[in-house]
């Protein structure tokens, strides 16, 4: 969709933070040793004035003080867009885009257009994800439900000097329910009409005058919105269960420890309908092994949502971690420590046929596991938040450890290896802020650090061997200056750099070539950033705008590489990318009873430098694929994948008091994006514009002690998909001996492909 045919009426809807403050338990990074609740931090003198609070520069601050692209999201700000799990949260985040697929390792998580496409192990995201201030080791370890969620930021843009070498592109903060000094308990209900059901509780409270603690507890359930004809059930489905426990010690007045443990298992299913497919074509060219045989009681077209799967196809996951943290006042100084250890694993189940063709070619399958731990230790110094010079001072420690078994056939495309991977990082870390004239402040950040990566790789079928390692010393800073205009107008500028560490590429046909080759190099990039952060009306309204224009070097990417000439498929560094754009983000409490807020992206995100990139199936020379062994096309110049132009959201919220006692909540919200490519040019995974519209209505206690909503999610019906494969590859016309690739493409399909209602009940005492 071109930019000028956006409806402009979007823009006064623009918002990141939609609307209201943050969850009074949020985990800020702040020393909060002296107990009191971290909302006492910001006085409200106006009960309808929008005031959020964010840790985007590891301490507490309000979010319209930060010069920073950051967004904060609340649990009832997932709600009303209908957002129980992590790949939807795209939904609430316009500049954020997540593509799930078969395997969550597969899925992808991209910010401005920015993301990382990888199959193997040790391969960092560019958009890193903590929890309660500690990142994961494993990004598919964040698919899950987000039960216990108090909130939750996003941060546009590269974050490599306070956050390190996973968040090149951004980063995502999850925080949780922290222990209160007084009791609290919150539960929620949910069931739909097409079978979803769950619920999470927490329980927070005193022990004793020093010892507070945390208890919360979820789980959920969905069978899926596809069919598999096979045996009758439903698939794309999850089932999840976890567990949270944390202890607060309050040691002295001035020392604070708190220790932290999480407990997760669940499942999933897999179901890629065929939405496409060239007739008469046949499976692996196997004469007779047509649609209606290998698919049968499936329709395939846009709308389908069945499969015919013989074989399992899902994952099945579990793990757990624990962390320590320590607040300690010295005068004035502030002293945190953070302690984690996380173990997790994956085991990965597909139909790699996907159908139920009789004999061989019927039942190739594909079965493997991902495992992974990761120690983290950090020691950070912060200076009162309220001085002219403040500084944020710290010192990193990570050690991560992968194994990957993998096995696929027997019949085609035959594999069985087992990987190993791990690297030990060490870096420091600091930022300072002075503000050198009355409301001019400068920023100075940089963070240096060193990493050693290790792999091994036995493949079983050529009984082969390699094993290596690598070291690499780099360094990250961020310059920036801010001026407050006015108590409630500020400006910002920024120049930064990022930087994503060097890998091995662990996948399968890694071979003495690759060995040889060593490292891909680290993916670097800089990035320019203006921003102005304004409120009105005594603060009842809310307008934020921010320009970024970033250049990425040596991205890392799935390409072409060739090494002592012979050429190869695999992940690598492939060139350049630019992305640059304009954010708006708006919040606006009309009334006391009425609020409307959105956001809207505006992104422009093209390969700089992209001249040897894999044909897309079926590609012909006419559409710019230049043959040569192996085959390739140029995408210099061309847009990223998974980069709409524009995405946008809205939510109006009407509260009115329908008694003395009871409120009542009427919400609408809305979801924009604009057409995207999932692979490069391939008209086969084009998903053309979009919009969702969700409605809610519900009653609620007027000091919001309960709360019951029937809800209805995408209104309208209309359906998308969250990620197209062409997997024609698999399928062929004409006769064995003169054959072609056929069409043949699938699709993932989202939570919302239809439409769906439900209830929900909360409880807040």
């Amino acid at each position: 969709m071109r930019g000028y045919q956006f409806p402009l009426c979007t823009l006064a809807l623009a918002a990141s933070f939609i609307g209201s403050a943050a969850h009074a338990n949020a985990a800020d990074e702040r020393p909060n040793v002296g107990g009191a609740p971290a909302q006492a931090a910001t006085p409200v003198k106006d009960e309808d004035e929008i005031i959020v609070t964010t840790t985007a520069q590891k301490r507490f601050e309000n979010i319209q003080n930060v010069p920073l692209a950051v967004q904060v999201v609340t649990p009832a700000q997932l709600e009303a867009q209908g957002v129980r799990h992590f790949q939807d949260l795209g939904k609430v985040a316009p500049s954020l885009v997540i593509r799930s697929a078969e395997n969550p390792v597969n899925s992808n998580v991209s910010l401005r257009g920015v993301g990382t496409y990888a199959f193997g192990i040790g391969v960092e995201s560019s958009v890193a994800v903590t929890v309660d201030g500690v990142p994961l080791a494993f990004q598919a370890r964040a698919f899950t439900d987000l039960p216990d969620v108090a909130q939750i930021e996003v941060l546009r843009g590269p974050q490599s000097t306070l956050y390190g070498k996973a968040a090149s592109a951004g980063l995502i903060k999850i925080m949780t329910t922290q222990p209160t000094n007084d009791f609290h308990v919150r539960a929620n209900l949910l069931g739909t009409d097409d079978s979803e059901f769950g619920g999470n509780f927490s329980v927070t409270g005193p022990i004793s005058e020093t010892l507070g603690y945390v208890f919360s507890a979820s789980y959920s359930n969905w069978g899926g919105n596809v069919r598999n004809v096979t045996d009758g059930k439903d698939v794309n489905g999850r089932e999840t269960l976890s567990t949270r426990g944390k202890l607060k010690w309050k040691a002295t007045p001035d020392v604070v420890f708190t220790a932290s443990a999480n407990y997760l298992n669940g499942n999933t299913t897999v179901g890629r309908p065929f939405i496409r497919m060239t007739p008469g074509a046949v499976l692996r060219v196997q004469p007779g092994l047509t649609a209606d045989v290998v698919l049968p009681g499936v329709t395939i077209n846009p709308l389908n949502q069945k499969v015919a799967n013989n074989d399992r196809a899902g994952t099945k996951y579990w793990g757990w971690g624990s962390m320590l943290r320590t607040d300690v006042n010295i005068g004035k100084m502030q002293v945190l420590g953070l302690t984690s250890y996380d173990k997790f694993r994956m085991d990965d189940y597909i139909d790699h046929d996907d159908t139920a063709a009789p004999g061989a070619f019927g039942r190739n399958i594909q079965v493997g596991a991902f495992k992974s731990r990761l120690f983290t230790q950090e020691l950070r110094l912060l200076s009162p938040g309220t001085d002219a010079f403040r500084y944020a001072l710290g010192l990193y420690y990570a050690n991560t450890g992968f194994q990957r078994p993998f096995m696929r056939g027997p019949q085609f495309s035959q594999q069985n290896w087992y990987a190993t991977s791990g690297s030990r990082q060490i870096a420091a870390f600091g930022q300072i802020d002075w503000e050198f004239v009355k409301n001019l402040t400068a920023t100075v950040g940089g963070r240096a650090q060193n990493e050693r990566v290790k792999y091994t790789f036995r493949d079983n079928n050529a009984k082969a061997s390699w094993a290596g390692r690598a070291s690499d010393n780099a360094t990250t800073y961020r310059l920036g200056l801010q001026y407050q205009a006015t108590r409630d107008v500020m400006l910002f500028g920024s120049y930064a750099t990022g930087y994503k560490g060097q890998t091995y590429d662990l996948t399968s046909n890694f071979n003495q070539a690759r060995a040889d080759a060593g490292p891909i190099r680290p993916e670097t990039s800089k990035d320019k950033e203006f921003g102005v952060r304004t409120q009105f009306f005594r603060r009842r309204m809310t307008f934020n705008v921010t320009y970024f224009d970033t250049n990425y070097k040596d991205l890392q990417a799935q390409s072409i590489e060739t090494v002592n000439g012979t050429s190869y498929y695999r992940l690598t560094n492939v060139g350049g990318m630019n992305t640059k754009g304009l954010e708006f983000d708006s919040a606006a409490r009309v009334t006391h009873d009425l609020t409307i807020s959105g956001a809207v992206t505006y992104l422009d995100a093209t390969y700089t430098s992209f001249p040897a990139a894999q044909c897309y199936p079926l590609q012909t020379q006419a559409q710019g694929c230049n043959p040569g062994k192996p085959a390739f096309q140029n995408l210099t110049g061309t847009r990223a994948i998974q980069a709409p132009e524009w995405k946008s959201n809205a939510t109006i919220e009407y509260a009115p008091a329908l008694t003395e006692k009871l409120t009542g909540v009427f919400q609408g919200s809305w979801q924009y994006q604009s057409s995207v490519y999932y692979v490069a040019h391939d008209p086969e995974t084009f998903q053309p514009a979009f919009s969702i519209f969700n409605l809610s209505a519900g009653v609620r206690d007027h000091k919001r002690r309960w709360e019951a909503t029937l809800f209805v999610n995408n209104v309208l019906d209309k359906q998308y998909f969250q990620s197209l494969v062409n997997t024609s590859s698999n399928f062929n016309v004409s006769s064995a001996a003169n054959s072609a690739n056929a069409i043949a493409t699938q699709a993932v399909l989202p939570r919302d492909f239809r439409r769906y209602a439900g209830i929900r009940f909360g409880l807040n005492y």
